[in-house]
């Protein structure tokens, strides 16, 4: 199904596409940072108040209307016409790749709540691991909608 209207808007589209997900792969990259630099600070520390304003405030100011906007762009990029080759394979990796990376910010978000009641969910060495998935999935993402291998 695609929406005629949307045809003369397709470069709009597609950047303001662009730049949403250049903002929530920013907050993706940096969360993980913060948590990291978070368990390193004792629970009643100032400097882990700190650290709470600062994820909250990337969480609701930056990542989540990136992640809404990255969304809405991309589904009127899907219903323009012309867009998307429903015959081609690689766009079902990329749709999964990004719900997977839409669950992992999801994740991030239960994590901050954590963190804010001064929990400490995961060890230090996880974070720097799970510090990697966006990157990851990144990389997926952009074979996937430039090279299209399949």
């Amino acid at each position: 199904m695609t929406v005629e209207f949307l045809a003369p808007f397709y470069l709009w589209t597609k950047s303001l596409h662009l730049i949403s997900v250049i903002a929530w792969m920013a907050g993706l990259f940096y969360l993980p940072r913060l948590f990291i630099y978070h368990m390193q600070v004792p629970v009643a520390d100032a400097r882990s108040e700190l650290f709470k304003v600062m994820e909250r405030r990337l969480l609701k100011a930056i990542m989540n209307p990136a992640m809404i906007a990255t969304w809405v762009f991309g589904l009127l990029l899907v219903l323009t016409p012309g867009a998307v080759d429903w015959t081609a394979g690689w766009w079902h990796l990329k749709l999964t790749a990004v719900l997977v990376m839409s669950g992992f910010h999801g994740m991030l978000g239960a994590a901050r709540k954590r963190f804010e009641a001064d929990g400490r969910p995961r060890t230090e060495k996880a974070w720097r691991w799970l510090n990697e998935v966006p990157t990851l999935l990144m990389i997926v993402i952009v074979v996937m909608v430039i090279v299209k291998p399949f």
